[in-house]
């Protein structure tokens, strides 16, 4: 793989650990700025809207300049949002940082999908769109505990300093190995808009947002129904989420592999799988060593189905997919907002803390039907081609 995709991993690491360390940190910053936990995490949900306003408006407005610029002023902006967190004197100039850095996210990961695509043979592009998003499965792994270790002993605004480092880190390793692209002549804001009219291109957003909101209805509130269902204690939890990260940076690999293969019989099979690893969970979450098993199955399977889905929505897009795939990243989020909140209503419905895992399957069957609907209108496409020719 070219040397330039880990300029592009390292940047997605710091960029995953910004995102989710501040849920092991919302105790410290609630009792520093004096807001109760909720309020707290209200920096989560700040977070995700940015994510999802960012990714769509900040891709369109660099779509006639050069991707690698446009890669530079973004992890810039995520230096600068880090930097104001780190250094808030309180909590509305902390929602403003959280805001700020969200505001890169999507459009990172968009634009970075389209460049990882394009310095490598068509045959491996789902594979290049993994090796970038290694760094944010590698995030989960070490870059979230090691965070919020670092934040618990040192202060959280430790840990937004140190990320904010790893952003400058980041942003040296694109200035100095990723080539400089031109924009491609004709792929403005019109043409990259004019990909949604393709009915195509929204079934492959659908596939991910409820791909994904089967993920995160389960992984929402995976700590309560481990300690209250399985009975594991609540110190065990981290171990668990360390078994969920290698679980993600293992599927998140053999998704790319296998989407390079056969982009769409992956996608099939993977949906299909976490559709079974959700429903089987309802199970195995009451006893403490299935429910390990189960976590890190659940972890390959649910991250195995980024490479494939952000493959899709780009083939979808051919000629000016760095909007929607921006877009799809936007998707995932809503898809992540979605199924943790009919996690919740089923909780609160009184269905138990095992009942977000069979919403979650519930979700994954949705995108698998999004998934073959889009596949048979390949198909029918195909015969009307032949017949035409």
């Amino acid at each position: 793989m070219p040397v330039a995709l880990f300029a592009l991993a390292l940047s997605a690491f710091g960029i995953g650990t910004t995102e989710f360390v501040i849920m092991g940190l919302l105790p410290e910053v609630a009792g520093d700025f004096g807001v109760s936990i909720p309020t707290a995490g209200l920096l989560i949900s700040g977070y995700a809207l940015g994510v999802v306003v960012g990714a769509p408006v900040l891709t369109a407005l660099g779509s006639r300049v050069p991707r690698k610029t446009v890669l530079v002023g973004l992890m810039v902006l995520f230096i600068a949002g880090n930097l104001v967190s780190a250094l808030a004197p309180g909590y509305g100039l902390l929602m403003t940082g959280r805001i700020v850095a969200a505001l890169s996210h999507g459009a990172f990961f968009g634009v970075g999908s389209v460049v990882a695509a394009s310095l490598v043979a068509p045959s491996k592009q789902a594979s290049a769109i993994a090796m970038m998003f290694t760094g944010l499965t590698v995030a989960n792994v070490l870059g979230v505990p090691a965070g919020t270790a670092l934040g618990q002993h040192f202060g959280w605004r430790s840990t937004f300093w140190v990320v904010s480092a790893l952003g400058v880190l980041g942003l040296l390793g694109i200035l100095a190995l990723v080539p400089r692209q031109t924009a491609t002549p004709g792929n403005g804001l019109r043409s990259e808009l004019a990909v949604f009219r393709r009915p195509q291109v929204w079934l492959a957003l659908a596939m991910t947002a409820l791909g994904f909101g089967g993920v995160f209805a389960s992984f929402t509130y995976i700590a309560p129904m481990m300690t209250e269902v399985a009975g594991f204690s609540p110190g065990a939890v981290t171990w668990l989420l360390v078994l969920f990260g290698v679980g993600l940076v293992v599927g998140n690999l053999l998704g790319g592999r296998a989407a390079d293969r056969a982009l769409m019989p992956s996608l099939y099979t993977i949906l299909a799988v976490l559709a079974v690893v959700l429903a089987v969970f309802v199970f195995t979450a009451h006893a403490q060593l299935p429910a390990a098993v189960t976590i890190a199955l659940f972890g390959a399977a649910g991250f195995a189905t980024v490479p494939p889905l952000q493959a899709r929505v780009m083939a979808k897009a051919e000629g000016a997919p760095a909007l929607a795939s921006a877009a799809n990243i936007a998707a995932f989020n809503l898809g992540n907002a979605g199924g943790a909140w009919l996690g919740g209503l089923a909780i609160d419905s009184g269905l138990g803390y095992t009942a977000p895992n069979w919403i979650g399957a519930l979700l994954a069957a949705g995108g698998l039907l999004v998934a073959v609907v889009s596949g048979l209108l390949d198909r029918s496409r195909r015969r009307a081609d032949v017949l035409v020719h």
